[in-house]
């Protein structure tokens, strides 16, 4: 099943200064991060923010290439979370014909943020990035206990 979200903005990774991503759906009970490139969050940026361009940047000319053949994006979908990689697909109407697009989840944000498209994201995703952060807590956390000295355990009252 598919979950309709939105953007809800961008963050920095605190570990790897790496952009985020956050997809939320209009209830707030789910969020998805999405770690994209510095090019695509800015582009996505730029387009939440509304800021003008003098040029357009990659993702404004696609949405023109696709406004000049009458070409509209009818969803987007990040289907797929493997081996720590997003994987999405572009829905195309031409002439009342459908045409499915694979497409990294940034640029296919950064589209749809521009024509106005629904994001939908497959739950199984969602459940996914949330054991995948769980565990990775979980390694941070023991991380951070094996760096601790054992005299500083019991130091500190609670």
């Amino acid at each position: 099943m598919f979950l309709e979200m939105n953007v809800s903005g961008i963050a920095l990774d605190p570990y790897t200064n790496t952009p985020i991503v956050i997809l939320k759906d209009s209830a707030g009970d789910n969020i998805l991060p999405i770690w994209v490139g510095y090019s695509e969050a800015s582009s996505i940026a730029m387009e939440l923010e509304k800021t003008p361009r003098i040029r357009p940047v990659t993702h404004d000319l696609m949405k023109s290439v696709l406004d000049m053949v009458n070409c509209t994006i009818s969803k987007i979908e990040v289907t797929e979370l493997k081996d720590n990689t997003f994987y999405s697909l572009l829905y195309l109407m031409n002439e009342g014909k459908e045409i499915i697009i694979d497409s990294r989840p940034s640029d296919a944000i950064a589209i749809a943020l521009r024509t106005g498209s629904p994001i939908f994201v497959n739950e199984k995703v969602i459940e996914t990035a949330q054991s995948i952060e769980i565990a990775s807590d979980k390694k941070r956390l023991n991380e951070l206990l094996e760096d601790i000295p054992d005299e500083e355990f019991g130091k500190y009252k609670m």
